[in-house]
């Protein structure tokens, strides 16, 4: 491979759902995404499988995406 510069960060976190119910389910990696900007929160990277979807994000919004995505899926207070 050839590229011209590369960004290494260990300011990051993944926030991930996970669940075979997911595969029956469309719209669930879209509702987390929504979740998240509505939040404001940046997502740096996506990451999917049948089962899992993976977001990260900056280490300094971690706890807030996860409050928010856990919102969307079990209510907020």
């Amino acid at each position: 491979m050839k590229f011209k510069n590369m960004t290494v960060s260990d300011r990051v976190a993944k926030v991930s759902i996970v669940g075979a119910g997911m595969i029956n389910n469309p719209g669930v990696a879209a509702g987390m995404f929504e979740s998240l900007f509505n939040a404001g929160i940046n997502i740096q990277m996506i990451s999917t499988s049948e089962i899992k979807v993976s977001v990260l994000v900056s280490l300094e919004e971690a706890d807030r995406a996860v409050q928010v995505v856990h919102d969307k899926f079990f209510g907020g207070n």
